[in-house]
């Protein structure tokens, strides 16, 4: 662990300019639990947790890819209830989003996703949808 906490060190913070190429290759090839423990460690080497890292050595789509891989590994529930918030936030609904999620999720951590979401947003996930939504996706909740 210590040399995969040395190579996320010197591929980001400690020199001008990132290699994204180390980042993808730890944060694919590692498991969960392991990954949790390095992100762990990182603060504590650092003084910076890894997202915020990542948000200051890289930007566009391969930042916002490198967090939501990160934000997964940390809390999948939990990520996947701010995805669902977002795609149901201000003046529309993003329906693909809302769909692949509840799709995708359903039979995987719903429960959990849903726990999560009343956690964080102080509402439940169906009372949001059915508020945002009408017609065929009242049924799906």
């Amino acid at each position: 662990m210590v040399s995969m906490l040395c190579k996320l060190y010197a591929a980001g913070e400690n020199k001008v300019g990132t290699d994204e190429s180390q980042f993808n290759a730890i944060l694919c090839a590692r498991s969960k639990t392991h990954l949790r423990a390095v992100f762990h460690e990182y603060q504590q080497m650092c003084g910076r947790d890894i997202e915020k890292s990542i948000c200051r050595e890289m930007s566009g789509n391969v930042e916002d890819g490198m967090v939501a891989v990160v934000k997964c590994i940390k809390n999948t529930p939990g990520y996947f209830a701010e995805r669902l918030h977002k795609a149901m936030a201000g003046a529309g609904t993003k329906d693909r989003t809302l769909i692949r999620i509840m799709v995708s999720r359903s039979e995987v951590d719903m429960l959990d996703i849903r726990k999560e979401y009343l956690k964080n947003y102080g509402k439940s996930l169906y009372t949001h949808i059915s508020g945002d939504t009408s017609g065929d996706y009242r049924s799906c909740c």
